[in-house]
């Protein structure tokens, strides 16, 4: 069973520095038809202005993948890590028993484009810990390259959660397959462009929930960077 879940659904804070979309409840939007899909909770693509960005504050017990579109997205945290973020980073912070963070644009001139990703975790009270890893952009043209998983295979990032984020970018006529184990489901996420996935068109914002399929097949109608959660 396929369910789309369209750009122009979402829920959409603007709070002028930030622009930001919700694909499942978030902050002061609340849709109880669309809570998160088993254990990924927040998909929520922001736009921060120059200069712009989250002050300091705490999370616990939750798993928060950053991933960056455009720009760059500065990175400060109480474990004592600092970074800066481009296109083809991605990063993991487990919360746990507790961290805080800030996250800031790094240009003054412009913005940066990233999705805040958050999966909730499968043990709660570790310690809190993080990693970034570059991805090269050309390494995930026609194939699903995998960024996070819960035993860090294959050059990926661990988790606490029986879940993997793959990425790949198509281009107009690029197919690829990826199977589903018995009882698993998968969430896309399209980041920009067009594809299809088992023949729904899709475009840059949308979703799909993916249930009861064996073979997701993924098309490029044009070019197009997609996101695939592989859940329990």
């Amino acid at each position: 069973m396929l369910t789309v879940r369209k750009a122009d659904d979402r829920g959409h804070a603007n709070h002028g520095w930030l622009d930001s979309y919700h694909t499942f409840s978030f902050g002061n939007y609340y849709d109880s038809q669309h809570m998160g899909v088993s254990n990924l909770r927040v998909i929520n693509d922001d736009t921060v202005s120059p200069g712009g960005g989250f002050a300091t504050h705490g999370h616990t017990d939750m798993e928060i993948v950053s991933y960056v579109l455009d720009g760059a997205l500065e990175h400060k945290d109480s474990m004592g890590n600092g970074s800066v973020m481009r296109p083809g980073d991605v990063q993991r912070m487990s919360a746990g028993t507790g961290v805080r963070h800030s996250e800031y644009n790094h240009s003054s001139e412009e913005a940066v484009h990233f999705l805040q990703i958050w999966l909730e975790p499968n043990q709660m009270g570790v310690e809190p810990s993080y990693d970034q890893q570059h991805f090269p952009l050309a390494d995930r043209r026609g194939k699903l390259v995998l960024f996070v998983s819960p035993d860090g295979r294959d050059g990926s990032i661990a988790t606490y959660q029986d879940a993997y984020m793959y990425g790949t970018i198509l281009e107009a006529g690029d197919t690829l397959t990826h199977q589903l184990e018995q009882g698993r489901q998968a969430y896309v996420h399209v980041a920009r462009g067009k594809a299809k996935i088992n023949g729904q068109p899709l475009t840059a914002g949308d979703g799909l929930s993916i249930n009861d399929e064996q073979q997701l097949d993924f098309a490029g109608v044009e070019s197009a960077e997609i996101l695939l959660f592989d859940l329990n």
